[in-house]
């Protein structure tokens, strides 16, 4: 909504309110008690016009795998790249193509062949490396997507143009835009939450920043909320020595009518975040520890998701975190987990990394199945982009074996949310080089996940700076092969 609009609306209700106090005095009071008693309304906030249509999926959890993982290692198995080891990749499927400065300038390109095992999978078939066995358990829950491609090589505007639909800082982000137009289901935890991890070894440098889970032009309010990897999952959740929490709902509340006077004089939306946000944080104080409780937790449930569970800040504590937030009403959950950066050390960290994330991902699928949740909850797993088909550094030296950041194609999977289960959608071609069919690009991608929850891409917009935005700028298609 375009924020003179606001404005305007914010004085017709303000003039409203004055002229009809106790009538509204007792609506609110109503509307306060049935909340009380367990009669929560089943989404807060939103656009009015939102769905556009009947939505497939309520809510979704991003597994964002920061440092872009090897297609050709782990879904996109290619025969010809053994068939042609240590042989200079062809110019005729190059193509000028740019790599990052790390290769750029390197004149042999020999083709490295799958360093992992692959076998198929599922009904459908799927190519899976064996470096993700619990993965290729689930084959039948997933659509895997083989010819993703993006225009970024290098990974902070790659990762910013597949969480926010634009290369540079400051466009809202996709958990944002959704709490925007879809509200959330719980007054008692953010409706976005993102959260993130890394590989124990830090074998790269990658830097979680802010605004891949910002809320850009919109108010601040739609921003996803961080919750910590260590020690309490938000700060300044619990009272001060000495103050209980009888004095701190008194605190707030006066805090609030003063918040609320200015509200009534600017009209400023950031106001209003600022009063949602106390509120938020006082219901969060009974909510987050609970939420962060896993004692209830079937120990056959905990065992799903590996050993690392239950250490605060892993992949796998936020997984079931994640379930555990949806479970409650959260709309968009963010994980971001880096370590895929593999320029150097294919060898060794590929591994590592699939042993890290491998059973906590596949456990989330499983997870949300057997509480009936993944109908309507859109699991996505990915990266940035994809690793080249050819060896970075010399041949000769296996144990510095490695790949560069690749954007013309790479594979990401769906799972739950109104995808076709155990299909594959797309192809590369002989190489693992470029689409050979069904191209998906970044914003295609993006409007295929708005259509799943009910939204049409190109509707979905906010007034800035005198221009319409939108998640997919002025791009995309719904990729209707995906959608079941």
């Amino acid at each position: 909504m375009h924020p003179a609009h606001e404005r305007a609306l914010l004085l017709s209700r303000r003039h409203f309110f004055g002229r009809t106090a106790t009538g509204i005095g007792t609506a609110a009071l109503a509307s306060l008690m049935a909340r009380d008693a367990g009669a929560a309304p089943k989404r807060i906030g939103g656009l009015p016009a939102l769905p556009h249509f009947a939505p497939k999926a309520k809510r979704v959890i991003y597994l964002f795998q920061n440092g872009a993982p090897t297609h050709v290692d782990l879904f996109d198995y290619k025969p010809e790249l053994t068939k042609r080891k240590g042989e200079q990749i062809p110019d005729s499927v190059v193509k000028g193509a740019r790599f990052s400065t790390m290769t750029g300038g390197q004149a042999v390109r020999p083709c490295l062949p799958n360093i992992t095992n692959f076998t198929q999978h599922g009904k459908g078939g799927a190519w899976v490396s064996d470096f993700l066995p619990h993965t290729a358990g689930i084959a039948d829950e997933c659509c895997f997507v083989k010819s993703l491609y993006t225009t970024q090589v290098n990974h902070a505007p790659a990762i910013c143009f597949f969480l926010t639909g634009s290369e540079m800082p400051g466009r809202p982000s996709l958990g944002a835009w959704l709490t925007y137009g879809l509200g959330t289901e719980t007054e008692e935890l953010p409706g976005f939450v993102a959260m993130t991890s890394r590989d124990k070894e830090a074998s790269c440098g990658q830097i979680f920043y802010d605004f891949y889970w910002g809320s850009g032009f919109l108010p601040t309010k739609f921003q996803g909320v961080k919750f910590r990897g260590q020690g309490d999952p938000v700060l300044y959740l619990s009272n001060p020595d000495g103050q209980s929490r009888e004095s701190r709902r008194a605190a707030l509340d006066d805090l609030n009518k003063l918040n609320d006077l200015t509200l009534k004089e600017f009209g400023d939306p950031e106001t209003a975040t600022r009063m949602s946000q106390y509120e938020m944080a006082y219901r969060m104080q009974t909510s987050v520890p609970e939420l962060t409780d896993f004692s209830k937790e079937p120990q056959k449930v905990l065992d799903m998701y590996g050993p690392d569970v239950k250490r605060q800040g892993s992949f796998a504590f936020n997984c079931l975190m994640a379930r555990r937030l949806v479970e409650r009403g959260t709309r968009f959950v963010q994980l971001l987990h880096a370590g895929w950066d593999q320029h150097r050390n294919l060898n060794t960290q590929l591994k590592i990394q699939c042993q890290d994330t491998d059973a906590p991902s596949a456990a989330l699928v499983k997870d949300l199945k057997r509480l009936g949740l993944l109908d309507d909850t859109l699991v996505i797993w990915g990266g940035e982009f994809g690793r080249t088909p050819f060896l970075q550094g010399d041949i000769k030296d296996v144990k510095s074996w490695g790949r560069d950041h690749h954007p013309y194609v790479f594979t990401a999977w769906m799972a739950g949310g109104g995808i076709k289960p155990g299909t594959s959608y797309g192809e590369s071609d002989d190489f693992g080089f470029a689409p050979a069919k069904d191209p998906v690009h970044v914003h295609d991608f993006q409007a295929t996940i708005l259509h799943l929850l009910g939204i049409n891409h190109e509707k979905l917009t906010f007034r800035f700076q005198g221009r319409d935005f939108r998640l997919t700028d002025v791009h995309g298609h719904v990729v209707k092969g995906i959608v079941a």
